[in-house]
């Protein structure tokens, strides 16, 4: 059976492109007669509060995206992040990095096209004296020393993606310096754990996807298959962001209904001909990733309303 799941990281209110994100993930699976999971990505406390965690599930409820079990809490998994972290640690990929931001920025390599930056490899030839100096000095995080390696798989929206680790990312941080576990260790941990065969979530995340599975292989975990689809834009064209403070899904429904919204996003998505109300029931039968535009996805409103 397909299991799938959407999981914020509730660092903000849930908007419209966190909502089509959900929607497409819920609709995927339960078209298929699948299992739906909710993980809440709460990693760091002091960005992710309870409050939105609780207002993120009650957003998700009041559009009618039902999940099958109780919503897993990433800020209560630590000790399974510890675990997957000791079994890299004996195997000898994981070393300590000791360097500050201001060190990280000048020493970052460019990769093809400059669009992240790679770690440079820095401290992963520290001996272990000079390991035990700087650990006096600063706590380290720790990364994961990755191959000369190029990681492919087949998106169900995107198609083909292939990625060499070495060029593309570089070793990759597992637990930061402050102790809290990395988003790359913990979703994998999770959907492993979860049993989550498909991840549908923002284009943005492709990147990251062959670190996961790298983390996938080296854990013996099962890989799942992958849909990223494309950030939501409003009518004009603008990306939808937490950071920007656009219009949350308390806001809009004082301007729609609840059926409206999902017929919205239906539209947006290529999965209704014209802007009408629709449950998420009424778009099963509708679904399917041929349908989903893989560019971009706009709203037919303006959130200047």
């Amino acid at each position: 059976m397909i299991t799938g799941r959407f999981a914020p990281s509730p660092s903000g209110y849930l908007h419209p492109g966190n909502l089509l994100c959900a929607l497409l993930a819920w609709l995927s699976c339960r078209s298929r007669g699948g299992r739906f999971l909710v993980r809440i990505e709460d990693l760091d406390p002091n960005r992710c509060p309870r409050r939105l965690s609780l207002q993120a599930l009650q957003d998700l409820r009041w559009l009618g995206l039902t999940w099958d079990e109780e919503p897993l809490w990433q800020s209560d998994r630590t000790e399974v992040y510890r675990g997957a972290l000791d079994r890299l640690s004996g195997a000898a990929r994981v070393y300590p990095c000791f360097c500050t931001r201001a060190e990280l920025h000048a020493s970052f390599a460019p990769n093809l096209g400059d669009v992240n930056p790679v770690y440079s490899g820095k401290c992963r030839c520290l001996t272990p004296e000079e390991i035990r100096e700087r650990s006096r000095l600063r706590r380290p995080s720790l990364r994961l020393q990755v191959p000369d390696e190029t990681i492919a798989f087949s998106d169900a929206l995107q198609g083909g993606y292939a990625a060499n680790l070495a060029e593309t990312c570089g070793d990759f941080i597992l637990r930061r310096s402050d102790g809290i576990f990395a988003y790359q260790l913990a979703v994998v941990c999770d959907d492993a754990a979860s049993g989550v065969t498909e991840v549908v979530r923002g284009r943005d995340i492709l990147p990251s996807t062959p670190m996961q599975i790298h983390l996938c292989r080296l854990l013996g975990f099962p890989q799942p298959a992958y849909a990223h689809i494309p950030l939501l834009t409003d009518s004009q064209g603008r990306r939808l962001s937490k950071r920007d403070g656009d219009i949350s899904l308390s806001a809009l429904s004082r301007r729609f209904t609840r059926d409206e919204i999902v017929g919205m996003l239906g539209f947006a998505a290529g999965l209704l001909p014209e802007v009408r109300p629709a449950s998420p029931e009424a778009l099963l039968p509708l679904f399917s990733w041929e349908k989903i535009p893989k560019d971009e996805v706009r709203l037919p409103f303006d959130l200047a309303g």
